[in-house]
């Protein structure tokens, strides 16, 4: 049953499909509320591979017309999506709350993070430089061999899957920056939903939908599905008109992903962020000056959000001594006095629960916090262990994604340098350093280079700025591809292809690479940035 978008909103259960709203057929879903565990109304029933056909089908249909477009009509398009979440923000922001148990300001706060990433691409759209406009004027007198005429432009790659997010119902979720980034680039979106938040899902996708329409984009720039994340999710990353993904999540989801993706015909990019344990290393001069204080902030960045976050600290790495004993007495009397608060979903609270045994079986527990009273709560843990121990072990190094974290106590500052070096890529790498430690700090900072995409000092690492110059990405296993962003304007390149043009007709010629520059960007000319 098909159904034209109802101006209200009203949640309706369905699926969108090219603008159209479209009822599943499989296993009917609910949204639960995680702190009751109670059933949210209504029900969404998964679709299947014919509704992945229908959704791929019309964002192949759709492709040629909307990279057609302008970077202004696309900008303008991706205000209005901001515009049209902003209008529902009161019954999103209240309908997010009760499927994912997080606090009102959390949610409020995410709203704008979805907003303004929406509208930082239409800025990145509008300045211009994503297009990559390169020239090389032919030198036909050049000797021994004249030189043609050759100039470079970014295009798009094609429909891009993208897989919404557990723990970020908005801003990693249905116009997420994975849904942002490739709408700008000029790549219609296909987004499965997270079963966490259906209703979220829907009334974001219809603001989509709806903007889709309003601007004149064509039908199928954007689907929204429910399904089966093996079965409906591998369906749509092997579609072979699905030309890149976007995913965040497990490290078992995304290599299945990415495993599935390289085993086409066609293998396409599988942009994945997966795990990470995010390091803090806390030296000698910072420890001494302000181990208590860092304790307590410590704590804070930990629990926050009950830790479900892929930049929570995981881990913390110092030579042992007075200064990280002050560290650990203030971090376990924080933590002994932290609420235990909803997790997003019983199937994550019990996998917490899970990794918080692991973890016990091979370290010393510092102080677990509050219990709650229900199972699907997070009791936040605070383990220690050395650095032998740690090296030499695959759990303590794994990620548990909530409130939970281990200390690593060095002998020395080699130690810590050995332990770093061991380390799995990461999201991140945080150093607490005073002025006496930067010594010390400029040793380790070349090997948190090649561990970390972010690396970041006297501060934590929970809350990731969206801008031109962040980095949301670092080596496997925090991504599948650490050449990338999927926070800030760079994450726009991952939908994009270069393409070179020799001695093509001028009158054939995109504008962006045309004489007289028509679209007045910077381009790089014979080597030379310049709008000349």
């Amino acid at each position: 049953m098909t159904a034209t978008i109802a101006e209200t909103t009203d949640l309706t259960g369905q699926m969108l499909i090219a603008g159209a709203l479209v009822s599943g057929t499989g296993d009917e879903i609910r949204g639960v509320d995680p702190a009751a565990g109670t059933p949210l109304e209504p029900a969404y029933r998964y679709g299947d591979d014919s509704h992945v056909d229908a959704a791929c089908a019309a964002a192949a249909e759709a492709f040629g017309p909307y990279r057609a477009t302008t970077s202004e009509r696309r900008a303008r398009f991706l205000e209005a999506i901001a515009a049209n979440i902003e209008a529902i923000s009161t019954p999103l922001i209240a309908r997010a709350v009760a499927e994912s148990g997080l606090p009102q300001a959390r949610i409020t706060g995410e709203v704008g993070r979805t907003t303004g990433q929406l509208r930082l691409f239409a800025a990145v759209l509008r300045e211009g430089s994503w297009t990559g406009a390169r020239i090389d004027p032919a030198l036909p007198d050049r000797a021994p061999l004249p030189r043609p005429d050759i100039r470079q432009r970014s295009i798009p790659l094609g429909p891009v899957a993208v897989f919404g997010a557990s723990n970020f119902p908005l801003a990693f979720s249905v116009a997420g920056g994975d849904t942002a980034s490739a709408l700008a680039a000029g790549c219609p979106v296909v987004v499965k939903a997270h079963d966490a938040h259906p209703g979220t899902s829907e009334l974001v996708g219809r603001a989509i939908a709806d903007a889709v329409a309003a601007e004149g984009m064509p039908a199928g720039t954007f689907s929204l599905l429910y399904g089966y994340g093996p079965a409906l999710g591998t369906a749509l990353v092997t579609d072979p008109r699905i030309k890149a993904v976007g995913f965040t999540g497990s490290r078992s989801g995304g290599m299945a992903l990415v495993a599935a993706a390289a085993a086409r015909p066609e293998p396409i990019p599988v942009y994945a962020e997966m795990s990470s344990i995010n390091p803090v290393f806390l030296l000698d001069g910072a420890l001494a000056s302000r181990g208590s204080d860092l304790g307590r902030a410590f704590v804070g960045s930990l629990t926050m959000g009950s830790g479900q976050f892929c930049t929570n600290p995981g881990l913390v790495i110092a030579v042992d001594g007075p200064g990280l004993d002050a560290f650990v007495a203030a971090a376990r009397e924080a933590l002994e006095q932290s609420a235990a608060t909803p997790m997003l979903t019983s199937d994550i609270a019990a996998r917490y629960a899970a990794g918080v045994e692991s973890l016990g079986a091979e370290a010393e527990l510092v102080v677990r916090g509050a219990e709650g009273d229900g199972g699907g709560t997070c009791q936040a843990a605070l383990f220690t262990t050395d650095a032998g121990r740690f090296s030499g072990s695959e759990v303590l190094q794994a990620e548990v994604f909530g409130s939970s974290s281990l200390i690593v106590r060095c002998a020395d500052a080699d130690e810590v340098k050995a332990v770093a070096e061991n380390l799995e890529g990461q999201l991140t790498a945080t150093v607490h350093a005073d002025e006496a430690d930067h010594e010390a700090a400029a040793t380790l900072l070349p090997t948190l280079e090649t561990k970390a995409g972010r690396i970041l000092f006297n501060g934590w690492p929970t809350g990731v700025e969206v801008g031109y110059a962040q980095v949301h990405g670092g080596p496997f296993p925090a991504t599948s591809d650490s050449r990338t962003t999927s926070v800030g304007a760079r994450a726009i390149e991952r939908f994009l292809r270069p393409v070179a043009y020799q001695d093509v007709p001028k009158g054939l010629l995109p504008s962006e690479i045309a004489d007289g520059n028509p679209d007045a960007l910077w381009r790089r000319v014979d080597g030379r940035l310049t709008k000349d």
